[in-house]
């Protein structure tokens, strides 16, 4: 095969002693992990290096290609200007895995370039690699907001572009571990940090990227890491084949873990399929839920269902209870795909007659119309998930000492502005996140006076 290596890499700009002045000597192991990659990559001479970055220009629904030929950057931001890199890039393979992302339904483009100067994603590696090695052409990709399927599937595009260009590549996943080790690191503690490093350098060890798809969005936010998906893409670049697995070096000592990994392509292994055995289990965990359904999130799902199938609102079914069509009430309908947020809508006081036409209207919105997701298709209706929230009418409150995270949902309004945050979310612990949250939701800025509402939920899921 044509993908010889690839490495996960982390990106501490101190690692560059100009940058670190000597405080670079306090991850030494990294530093060792660092110059082993160098010395291997100078032996297998790559003619390409793709490097999968967390810090250029990200999007939530396209992956970011860098074009051009060339690109240049340097270590100033960092206080170091004498630090320069300068890199061609290969547009023969950007332009090939594009095509092949195209072919598979994955966004990946050139467009949408906001900062053309090398990161230290990049650049980091790149001082270490450029003193043993320099023959070689770029790739520059950025990670997105998307899930871990379509990361781990543009790394198949990937590999597949060094086949048929029959082009010697190496790929480096660049992205920090957790970032919050240490209460007196500068990004503060959180206990699940070290979990999720766990988890990691655990993959980093065995090679077993099935992990990969079950450490959950909410570790990762909260131990706030920033090299998952980069990793999610290189296990991609392996798929259906053994790896070789090795990891050089972990450690933390300034709050933030650095892992560094090599992984060796093998033969051919339809077992390690490990997007498609995900997807599986998504959809049997979907298929599951749907028979436990209660009225509510049942005519949430036929409802959209319906409009993506048929298209226009379905008619009011038959036999549902008189709680349904009797009572009004504002509705929030959710969804969710693979475990992820795919959809919502609500109404805050009720718009149609009864509960049965807020849900309707609200599942329709939350599938089509939520502006911050592609409308939902029909192939993506069996991996939905369900979830109906009945609200109370909200009632003013004086201060936050009224409010509970678990119980109640806010409303933080300002003039015209409003924004809305259901009770009980995974991730949101405290109050006073709640209605941080709630706040930017609404556009108020930070210290602007502004008032309270609560309100309870009857939540079906």
């Amino acid at each position: 095969m044509s993908l010889i290596r690839a490495f996960a890499l982390p990106h501490p700009p101190l690692a560059v002693p100009d940058v670190g002045k000597g405080e670079e000597q306090k991850i030494k192991n990294t530093l060792s992990a660092f110059e082993e990659i160098s010395e291997e990559i100078a032996a297998v001479a790559p003619e390409t290096i793709v490097f999968i970055t967390p810090h250029s220009t990200m999007y939530s629904d396209y992956f970011h290609i860098s074009p051009g030929r060339f690109a240049v950057g340097d270590m100033s931001r960092f206080n170091a200007k004498n630090v320069h890199f300068k890199a061609e890039y290969d547009v023969e393979t950007v332009n090939e895995t594009i095509r092949l992302a195209h072919a598979a339904g994955i966004p990946a483009g050139t467009a949408g370039e906001r900062n053309a100067a090398l990161d230290h994603g990049v650049t980091v590696a790149m001082f270490y690699i450029n003193r043993r090695y320099d023959k070689y052409r770029l790739v520059r990709i950025s990670q997105s907001g998307m899930g871990p399927q379509e990361h781990y599937r543009l790394g198949r595009c990937i590999t597949e572009a060094a086949e048929k260009l029959g082009r010697k590549t190496v790929l480096i996943a660049s992205g920090d571990l957790s970032h919050k080790l240490k209460a007196d690191g500068p990004y503060g503690f959180a206990p699940e940090g070290a979990v999720y490093d766990g988890e990691i350098t655990k993959v980093f060890s065995t090679g077993d990227f099935s992990a990969l798809f079950g450490i959950s969005d909410n570790l990762c936010s909260r131990a706030a890491e920033c090299g998952r998906n980069s990793f999610l893409v290189l296990a991609g670049c392996f798929d259906r084949m053994s790896v070789e697995a090795r990891l050089l070096s972990y450690e933390g000592p300034f709050g933030v873990g650095y892992a560094a990994a090599v992984f060796t392509p093998g033969e051919r292994d339809e077992g390690r399929a490990f997007a498609e055995r995900y997807s599986g289990l998504c959809l049997a965990e979907a298929e599951e839920k749907k028979t436990q359904e209660d009225p509510y999130r049942a005519l949430a799902r036929v409802s959209l269902e319906h409009a993506v199938k048929n298209g226009g609102v379905l008619p009011l079914p038959q036999g549902l209870s008189d709680e349904l069509l009797d009572r009004k009430a504002g509705v929030f309908v959710s969804l969710h795909k693979n475990g992820r947020l795919r959809g919502c809508i609500g109404t805050i006081m009720p718009v149609e007659k009864n509960i049965a036409l807020e849900i309707i209207r609200n599942a329709v919105s939350a599938g089509l119309h939520d502006s911050r997701f592609e409308p939902v298709t029909a192939v993506e209706l069996p991996y939905l998930t369900y979830k109906t929230d009945v609200l109370s009418e909200p009632e003013p409150v004086s201060s936050p000492a009224e409010l509970d995270v678990k119980r109640y949902g806010v409303i933080v309004s300002c003039g015209g502005k409003r924004g809305l945050l259901l009770p009980n979310l995974d991730g949101v612990d405290t109050v006073q996140e709640q209605i941080d949250i709630a706040r930017k939701k609404a556009g108020i800025p930070e210290n602007t006076e502004f008032k309270l509402e609560r309100f309870e939920v009857v939540r079906h899921e």
